[in-house]
């Protein structure tokens, strides 16, 4: 399976979704994207299933020189969440880690702030909530969100994606209440992989997809 880009891997997404939510599994739904690439996949989910959409910031922590490889992940002002194996395979420690997780807390605060502006995250408490995002691959980042957005207590937590390498999509089942992930190839390398256009999504396109399904800075 692959998909033309994002928005059709959204549209995929969200029909995946409406069918397997045919028992009413979500109920008092809100859809929230990983920015910047998940953006255009859960405008389409949000769209789709007539629900809110807003964003929640995450930064990856990468290895030192190969940053795409995820060893960590930050959201908010949460302590980073590393992956302890990872780091003693590679021979590093948090310490060294530092300065990169200050640069990435720094990016973090910028979106959040060109994102929202001064408005804030929306309720997600007793919610059911579909975290989205545009694959997975260490899953670094998807496990440091859901693990935040458990302890808001959600009534459902859903992890939406439309590739992912099986063993990571796996993992996360421990993390979510439900993985909707439709595709999972065995020979999966990276993300961009299942993607005939896999363009990076700037801060602009993230900022129209709120406009059109979601909130932004510019709307009250």
């Amino acid at each position: 399976m692959r998909f033309h880009d994002r928005r059709e891997a959204g549209q995929e997404l969200a029909v995946r979704l409406r069918e397997w939510a045919g028992d009413g599994d979500l109920r008092d739904l809100v859809v929230l994207a990983l920015p910047r690439g998940g953006v255009p996949v859960a405008a389409q989910v949000a769209r789709v299933l007539g629900a809110p959409m807003d964003v929640l910031v995450a930064r990856k922590i990468g290895v030192p020189g190969q940053p795409e490889t995820g060893i960590g992940a930050i959201v908010g002002d949460d302590p980073p969440l590393f992956d302890r194996r990872a780091l003693d395979l590679l021979g590093l420690d948090e310490n060294r880690l530092l300065p990169d997780v200050a640069r990435e807390r720094a990016e973090l605060h910028r979106r959040a702030l060109l994102y929202r502006g001064d408005q804030s995250p929306p309720e997600v408490g007793d919610r059911t909530v579909v975290l989205v995002d545009d694959g997975l691959a260490t899953g670094a980042t998807a496990r440091a969100a859901l693990r935040h957005l458990r302890r808001l207590r959600p009534a459902r937590l859903v992890l939406a994606v439309p590739v992912g390498a099986a063993e990571t999509a796996a993992e996360m089942e421990s993390e979510a209440d439900d993985v909707i992930c439709l595709h999972r190839p065995s020979d999966f390398r990276a993300v961009g992989q299942w993607y005939d256009d896999f363009e990076q999504v700037g801060d602009d396109e993230v900022v129209e997809g709120l406009h059109a399904y979601g909130r932004s800075p510019h709307q009250r």
